[in-house]
């Protein structure tokens, strides 16, 4: 949660760069999630946009909904919590589990074709808790055009910590750093980093009145980061589609399981017997290990594996399954 840092709020506005809208014309709307007492969502609304908030504490609530209705249409107040979107159980949802479909549509946000220009922005700071996995259900999300990425390229403004932005970012070599996780994201996403703010700007621990810094021995860990996450507009080219996605990041997290591991080797497991011919096409030399592969490696690799008649997909179907339904 923001502390009421007025130097903080205005930097957030400008990284977003949110101007004043000028002119004619419907303005344009941001999603924001777990915006609490509305520090920012003043901020957001003075800018000019139409700013949809989906929170989930009831003390916020009340607060907001005072907020909704002196305005005349400009903010509109959901109960629900952002990382509770489109969960698997069936039935009617209760809050805080939302929709997406039912959420675009009170945004009045229509569905795009995946090239087309960004359709929503959404700002907001991801919840340290579990905060990989978050990250990860939202990179299936994204891969699958599922959820959120159902509408398009939604692009998403999140603080993140320090040590998470360090590994989206992390480049091939180190073995350490650099992981599933990276080769995914740097993938799937233009990564920005718009901002880094020390710890003291947010909110502290209610228990004891400390900073609720999560510690870490590797990385640095000092700041939140403000980072723009831009789905690539050209992900869907070639053989990487949504329907075989699933099958691909699961390729790149097993491919990291022993990261150090020649990618020789690793081709043997997955019962290609051509792997020296393969490799010489696709300009990789032979004793490349996991964690030297580039990204985009990972998806030619995985392209030509697609049209390779030795290789069986099937190999990991269960494990797609299983990653699939614990990220959920």
């Amino acid at each position: 949660r923001f502390i009421a840092c007025p130097q903080l709020v205005r930097t957030v506005r400008r990284c977003l760069q949110l101007g004043a809208v000028a002119g004619p014309g419907p303005q344009p709307v941001l999603l924001e999630f777990a915006p609490g007492p509305g520090i920012l969502t003043r901020s957001l609304l003075e800018a000019g946009f139409r700013v949809v908030a989906l929170e989930s504490n009831a003390d916020f609530l009340t607060e907001l909904k005072s907020l909704e209705n002196s305005l005349d249409g400009q903010l509109k107040v959901i109960n629900g919590d952002f990382f509770r979107l489109d969960p698997l159980a069936k039935g009617t949802l209760k809050p805080p589990a939302v929709s997406s479909d039912k959420l675009f549509e009170a945004m009045g946000v229509a569905a795009v074709p995946w090239r087309a220009d960004v359709p929503l922005k959404i700002f907001g700071m991801v919840p340290q808790e579990l905060e990989r996995n978050r990250l990860w259900r939202l990179l299936f999300a994204m891969y699958e055009c599922s959820s959120i990425y159902r509408y398009g390229r939604v692009e998403l403004n999140l603080f993140i910590s320090e040590k998470e932005y360090t590994v989206l970012t992390a480049k091939p070599g180190k073995s350490k750093i650099y992981q599933a996780l990276s080769v995914l994201a740097q993938l799937g996403y233009e990564i920005e980093l718009l901002h880094k703010e020390p710890w003291s700007s947010f909110a502290t621990n209610l228990k004891n009145g400390g900073l609720a810094i999560p510690k870490t021995g590797l990385l640095p860990n000092d700041h939140l980061c403000l980072v723009r996450l831009t789905p690539q507009q050209n992900l869907f080219t070639g053989g990487l589609k949504p329907s075989n996605a699933s099958t691909f990041i699961f390729m790149v997290k097993q491919s990291f399981a022993k990261p150090k591991s020649k990618l020789t080797d690793r081709l043997y497991s997955w019962s290609l017997d051509n792997s020296d011919k393969l490799l010489k096409a696709l300009e990789i030399p032979k004793n490349a290990a996991m964690y030297n592969l580039y990204p985009e490696d990972y998806k030619r690799l995985f392209e030509a594996l697609q049209n390779s008649d030795m290789f069986a997909e099937t190999f990991c179907y269960d494990e797609v399954l299983a990653s699939t339904r614990t990220v959920n």
